[in-house]
């Protein structure tokens, strides 16, 4: 049976889990039949009985025997990636799989239907070394093809142990299917790095992880605030939420941060707890690489007035809640959702920077941002120029001359 099939027919029990209450409470409003009309159905889940023939009729006529525990695992993955692609099905068999080890390739990948897009390379990383780029399409890894795992599948491939080999089969930015070999290794990520210039201040975060924030304080201690502060958040790769709110803090921030949204409960504010001395003029530079709290941040200051350069961020402001099932296997679900000050979805839309601004790693980040804030700042573009995107933005594979099975 075609895949989509399996995805219609095990898509079913979803659907109807949201449509019963609909058709529950919409009863006592239906117009009662004429006499001798035949009754409709009273259960809108009597056609659900078909799923079980569906999969007897495969399991004991399909021309080859079929794996019905793939099968059903499969449909119900894929009905999981289309709400999001960070969603996963694991398993009994999955949870008890040992942890495959503490060393990392260095990447990130977003994994959308048969392929992964690198959203992130980590700086002098293994991913890095091998000459892997952020926005590099991944299709297969270890010979196995992208479309058969799910996010947490991937995520795992991308551990092991220390120099231990991951072999990634990826299209480059010149559109060839390349073969690349990376050493997985432990990562250590550095300190953050600050450059003092003529009036001007850059400083690079690596993450938000716990301590950051004690670690910018000490920084900037010494530090004239009578200057330019150019936040360069392009390399930050998540952290906590409880961590950027206090950079903001330091950075001048007040009041609310921003908004958790969770299934089934309120919305929660945090709020920025700080009372840190803001500098006389703050630019942001983001990148695809400006993932998760880093995104928070950014949307924080760039309502507070920071003018954001570099380019838009990939929308990863989710974070994802494990729930058992009673057959001894697990979802994985992205259950919450970070708002901007503005209301903005910061999993969907990202942040938008106000100009785009690209460079190569090897060019003067601060001389560039200086000279774009030397110049009149562009027309902002209005609401229905930036569309809201379902998901991340994705890179486009290649056409493919002989598909990869």
């Amino acid at each position: 049976m075609h895949a989509r099939t399996w995805l219609s027919v095990l898509s079913l029990p979803l659907v109807a889990a949201f449509t019963l209450p609909v058709l529950q409470q919409g009863t006592a409003s239906r117009p009662q039949p004429s006499a001798g009309a035949k009754a409709a159905p009273q259960d809108p889940l009597a056609g659900l009985s078909d799923i079980q023939d569906v999969l007897s009729l495969v399991q004991l006529n399909y021309v080859d025997p079929p794996d019905m525990g793939k099968v059903v695992s499969g449909g119900v993955q894929a009905v999981l990636e289309r709400s999001h692609p960070l969603n996963s099905y694991l398993t009994a068999e999955d949870l008890r799989l040992p942890d495959p080890g503490p060393a990392e390739a260095g990447l990130v990948a977003l994994k959308r239907g048969i392929y992964a897009t690198v959203v992130a390379v980590v700086p002098g990383g293994p991913a890095a070394k091998a000459g892997i780029q952020a926005g590099d399409v991944i299709r297969k890894v270890d010979g196995d093809s992208v479309g058969r795992l799910s996010a947490w599948s991937l995520e795992r491939r991308l551990r092991g142990a220390v120099g231990s080999s991951l072999d990634l089969y990826r299209y480059n930015a010149t559109g060839d299917l390349t073969k690349t070999t990376v050493q997985r290794q432990l990562i250590t990520v550095g300190s953050l790095v600050v450059k003092q210039g003529q009036g001007a201040l850059l400083v690079s975060l690596p993450d938000l992880a716990p301590g950051r924030a004690e670690e910018l304080q000490k920084a900037l201690a010494p530090v004239d605030r009578g200057q330019t502060l150019v936040l360069d958040l392009r390399q930050c790769l998540r952290g906590s939420m409880e961590e950027a709110a206090a950079v903001a803090g330091l950075l001048g921030a007040k009041g609310t941060f921003a908004t958790l949204q969770e299934a089934g409960k309120p919305d929660r504010t945090l709020a920025v707890t700080g009372n840190g001395i803001p500098f006389a003029r703050m630019a942001l530079l983001t990148g695809r690489s400006t993932l998760g709290a880093p995104e928070v941040l950014a949307s924080c200051l760039k309502k507070g007035g920071s003018r954001t350069l570099g380019e838009r961020t990939p929308g990863l402001g989710v974070e994802r809640a494990r729930f058992a099932l009673k057959q001894g296997g697990a979802v994985e679900l992205v259950s919450r959702r970070w708002t901007g000050l503005g209301g903005e979805k910061l999993d969907r839309q990202g942040v938008v920077p106000d100009q785009v601004l690209r460079m190569a790693d090897t060019e003067d980040a601060l001389a560039k941002v200086l000279t774009a804030l030397a110049a009149p700042a562009p027309a902002p573009k209005s609401a229905a120029a930036v569309p809201e995107a379902t998901a991340p933005p994705k890179a486009q594979p290649p056409a493919v001359k002989k598909p990869l099975n």
